[in-house]
């Protein structure tokens, strides 16, 4: 296998393992783990026509195992649960990142929570990952039929609350540029223009640093919290930097030495925010460098 063939191969299964799981550490193990029986298949004598489709099959079924333990993990997780951050790599292809941008989404993995396992496993491996329902079945370990309605459950269930209509990518980057200047400049009425009336807010401390306790709900309410909060978090003397995280508009924010304190995504749709969920949980932070300790930042200024 050559190093282009390895890297691809773990790219796609990356893809299955971190939607079905919202955690990067979690699917970098799952690929990790099946790689290795991919190893060991072949040491054994094993006849692979398709590594692909032999990863596929196995990272999903890891993946599906971690899945059924997680969501009873997360039925006592401190706080709102949010998926870990991913962001987007410089030399990511652009048509890629679209192509799988609203498949990535926070809102849309938030979304997949409120699934059972097994509904979340069959929707995205037909929906997103295109899988025959017969390699569905196999996999989620039941009958075709089952495999269907499923999947068909799942979509009904997605389709029922996700907006109509998606931005284009232009325009997630407008109404970002003026929500963070907006946001940063104080202006409460600007801000409250740009966002939903049912805008919803959540912030994901993991109860291992300070975090909204609940989701925030109306723009009023909302536009108001945010420009506190930004106000408070201006005497840290933080800077923060524009990125794409999970195909949608965010930004990363670090202290004066350039270490990591949180990271703000906006779910932009129907031509305006939907939603703004902010990840300040260090658990789920550290795959993006050094970590700031929040804590002592607090106790610094207090």
């Amino acid at each position: 296998m050559t190093e282009e063939e390895f890297d691809e191969l773990r790219r796609s299964s990356f893809a299955v393992a971190y939607r079905m799981l919202g955690s990067v550490s979690e699917a970098e193990d799952v690929v990790q783990e099946g790689f290795l029986r991919l190893h060991r298949a072949r040491e054994g004598g094993e006849r692979i026509e398709s590594p692909r489709a032999y990863l596929s099959t196995v990272v999903s079924r890891l993946s599906l195992d971690h899945l059924r333990s997680a969501k009873v993990r997360r039925e006592t997780y401190v706080g709102e649960w949010l998926p870990e951050p991913l962001v987007a790599s410089a030399d990511d292809d652009p048509a890629r990142k679209a192509e799988m941008a609203d498949s990535l989404s926070l809102a849309f993995l938030v979304l997949l929570e409120s699934l059972s396992p097994e509904q979340r496993a069959a929707f995205l491996l037909r929906e997103v990952f295109d899988e025959p329902y017969d390699r569905i079945a196999e996999i989620v370990g039941t009958s075709e039929q089952n495999a269907r309605q499923l999947a068909t459950r799942a979509r009904r269930h997605v389709e029922e609350r996700r907006p109509r209509f998606e931005a284009s990518r232009e325009q997630r980057e407008e109404l970002a540029t003026r929500f963070f200047a907006a946001a940063e400049e104080g202006d409460l009425q600007w801000l409250e223009e740009l966002l939903a009336h049912d805008v919803v807010l959540r912030a994901d401390g993991g109860g291992k640093a300070p975090a909204l306790k609940h989701a925030i709900h109306g723009r009023a309410r909302v536009a108001r919290t945010l420009i506190a909060g930004l106000r408070a978090g201006s005497r840290f003397d933080f800077t923060s930097r524009r990125e794409e995280v999970n195909g949608q508009p965010g930004a990363l924010f670090f202290d004066r030495e350039g270490r990591l304190i949180a990271v703000m995504i906006l779910d932009v749709a129907e031509g305006q925010i939907q939603g703004v969920s902010s990840i300040v949980n260090p658990d789920k932070l550290r795959h993006l460098g050094p970590l700031a300790d929040l804590g002592a930042l607090l106790r610094e200024r207090s």
